[in-house]
């Protein structure tokens, strides 16, 4: 851990109860920066053996998404299994190309990039646009339309460029204090609740056993201390292990023979047809599926998502400096990050992935998990995902996971980041009723708001916004659909304009304001700063 000196506000005075009320003295506990459970913080690294290990816990615990959001897209769009296997190497590759330039050039916090399911809505926009064309197999309405993906991300991928290299993104971000900060951390774990016990349910019998597996194992890392570390690191690897083991008996033993075709692809581990349709070997290029095809309507609907992927980005890079031990990052690091990360989303785009890159907000929770926020082990996980996307049969392997288990995997890590939104109240007056006015209606409206656009959507076809514009209904609905855009609008608007006068220490900002200032904190150079040699090939400005 990183010892610090760093003066935090005066901790008011606490009056001890009188004799009426009963009990003990309450123990207060003062403000800390950072965790103190931390084996391994953002500079510090486990041995090379420990690392390699954490680093494929890593790139499995980010397969989930990619393999869900690839099953969930590409048969809409016509694609057949071998086209799922090349999406799912895409998105891996371009993962760990986009995690090594964010950890080396943008916020070089331990952060995994992955796919975004902030681009689900403009996609599926696209995909009904041309459901009901004509075309000679299934397979050409496939490559078309992630032609359309394609030339849609190209194009919104600037946005995120102009909002971060413009410094826009950083100066927003100016406006925050940890007022803002929990809510929007909180819902950046629970706005994903729909991906945790709901995708259990799709097989109760492997999901729940994972589930419980999975707390058990918090209760045996105590048992002896030679293995307390093991079991506190490698949780989720033994936890995969033995259920994926039993999924895999079950499914030889015909248990689901006689069941629904639904179930039959939740709880079977023979039907994902991964390992069947990848190729050995095989290393994505740019415009792997044609040239890219620009349509106005669909730019639009993505640079909504655009901007949605930078505000959870935002809000899990706060959590992942927290359980990394580093300081909030500063507003010129956001900056720098999000204007990379439009980077990596035109990357996306000239590859051909099927939806862009946002800030994995599950590998933000396995560094809570394990105790361990080394930026070396995220780095080596990136690794791992360009072996696996390029060796096709060997990464489809462990794509062919069921579902259901990293559904459990998820309860615990999304519960993990939203717990690290809780814990920057410390730095608030708690006894505020200004600042819990703010903090629930942010994070109440941060569940509502994108829980009624989600429903409506499912239920009518199209978003509660729908008007004869449809480049506004996308832009629109697919930001009040993101629980973090919501709840930083919503949040960053009431703290700055409702009783901002005379509540600034109620707020937090004494503590706040020194960490957003380039050289208000010495740590702040000491966490974020690119590698010396860089600082002569980057202008200032951009940094």
């Amino acid at each position: 851990m990183v010892e610090t000196n760093h003066q935090h506000p005066p901790v008011p005075h606490v009056v001890a109860p009188p004799p009426s009320f009963g009990g003990p003295r309450t123990v207060v506990y003062p403000p800390a920066e950072q965790l103190h459970q931390l084996d391994f913080c953002i500079h510090s690294n486990p041995s090379w053996v420990e690392a390699v290990i954490l680093a494929f816990q890593h790139y499995i615990v980010m397969l989930g998404t990619i393999v869900l959001i690839a099953s969930s897209l590409v048969p809409q769009m016509g694609g057949s299994h071998g086209d799922k296997a090349r999406v799912i190497q895409t998105l891996l590759f371009m993962g760990g190309i986009n995690t090594l330039l964010q950890t080396l050039l943008g916020t070089r916090l331990p952060t995994v990039m992955s796919a975004s399911y902030a681009f689900l809505i403009p996609v599926m926009a696209i995909v009904n646009d041309f459901s009901d064309s004509n075309f000679n197999t299934e397979h050409e309405r496939f490559v078309h339309t992630m032609r359309a993906i394609q030339g849609a991300l190209i194009v919104s991928s600037f946005l995120n460029m102009i909002l971060g290299y413009s410094q826009a993104w950083g100066n927003y971000t100016r406006f925050f204090t940890p007022v803002v900060i929990v809510p929007v951390v909180c819902v950046v774990g629970l706005g994903l609740f729909w991906r945790g016990f709901p995708q259990i349910a799709e097989c109760v019998e492997i999901g729940l056993p994972m589930l419980i597996l999975i707390i058990i194992f918090q209760y045996l890392r105590r048992i002896h201390e030679n293995t307390h570390a093991i079991i506190e690191r490698f949780t989720l690897l033994f936890c995969i292990a033995i259920v994926w083991a039993f999924a895999a008996i079950l499914t030889v033993a015909g248990a689901y023979n006689s069941v629904r075709e639904v179930t039959k692809v939740h709880c079977r581990t023979d039907r994902s047809y991964l390992i069947s349709s990848a190729s050995w070997v095989r290393i994505p290029y740019p415009l792997q599926w044609g040239a890219p095809i620009f349509r106005a309507s669909h730019v639009f609907g993505m640079m909504g998502a655009a901007l949605v992927s930078s505000a959870e980005s935002t809000a899990t890079y706060f959590a992942a400096a927290r359980l990394a031990g580093a300081t909030p990052p500063p507003a010129h690091v956001f900056s720098r990050s999000i204007g990379l990360q439009g980077i990596g989303n035109l990357l996306d785009g000239l590859f051909g992935a099927v939806v862009g890159t946002t800030a994995s907000v599950e590998n933000v929770g396995l560094l809570g998990l394990t105790h361990v926020g080394s930026r070396r082990v995220v780095q080596m996980s990136a690794g791992f995902m360009i072996f696996f996307s390029i060796f096709g049969k060997f990464g489809a392997l462990f794509a062919s996971i069921p579902l259901p288990i990293f559904a459990a995997i998820y309860c615990l890590l999304y519960g993990l980041v939203a717990a690290t939104g809780i814990s920057f109240i410390q730095f608030t007056n708690n006894n505020s009723m200004r600042n819990l006015y703010i903090m629930g209606l942010s994070l109440f409206l941060g569940i509502s708001i994108p829980q009624y656009f989600t429903q409506f959507a499912v239920t009518a076809g199209h978003g509660p916004i729908n008007s004869d514009g449809g480049w506004f209904n996308g832009i629109f609905n697919t930001i009040f659909s993101s629980p973090p855009t919501v709840a930083m609008f919503i949040g960053t608007l009431l703290d700055n304009t409702l009783e901002t006068s005379h509540t600034a220490d109620d707020r937090g900002i004494p503590w706040w304001v020194p960490f957003q200032k380039r050289k208000g904190d010495m740590r702040n150079e000491e966490f974020y700063s690119l590698p010396l040699r860089l600082h002569d090939y980057i202008p200032t400005r951009f940094m």
